[in-house]
């Protein structure tokens, strides 16, 4: 499951609006040696809710080959342990853009306890043109994606 949220909502902060919410299935390999799932795996729900969220941009037609997010900074607040098996509802949020970053966050429940909050995180996004290997602008496309949530109703 995922969709792109239209209006604000969710709980990051005032100053971000959700913007996707998907859910992510725990796998046994996600496990480590003392049966909780491993700290590095939790970064890779952010990651995977970031990437599904970038892929339902419209974002192919506007020219911005050669070009593309990187990630400068990355963290996670470790709140209560998962364990397999179950699913992660991964939401993102992110706050006004810049001149070629944003400020993402994210938070992970189980989908059997969606009222709990296991772990929240953030990442500062960058655009940039790979070949030149320096930031540019944000593109139109993606600022309205960004900008165009709204406030919450």
């Amino acid at each position: 499951m995922s969709e792109v949220l239209n209006p604000r909502a969710g709980t990051a902060s005032d100053a971000y609006h959700r913007v996707f919410e998907m859910s992510i299935p725990l796998r046994w390999g996600d496990m480590d040696s003392f049966g909780h799932v491993n700290n590095t795996v939790y970064f890779r729900f952010m990651e995977e809710v970031r990437i599904s969220w970038f892929r339902e941009l419209p974002l192919t037609s506007a020219g911005v080959e050669g070009q593309g997010p990187v990630i400068v900074n990355a963290s996670m607040e470790f709140l209560k342990q998962l364990h397999y098996p179950g699913d992660v509802i991964g939401r993102m949020f992110v706050g006004t853009p810049g001149r070629s970053s944003f400020d993402t966050r994210f938070e992970l429940y189980r989908a059997d306890d969606p009222a709990t909050l296991y772990a929240r995180g953030a990442a500062k996004c960058v655009w940039i043109d790979y070949a030149a290997a320096k930031s540019v602008p944000i593109p139109d496309a993606l600022r309205r994606a960004i900008e165009t949530a709204g406030p919450a109703a």
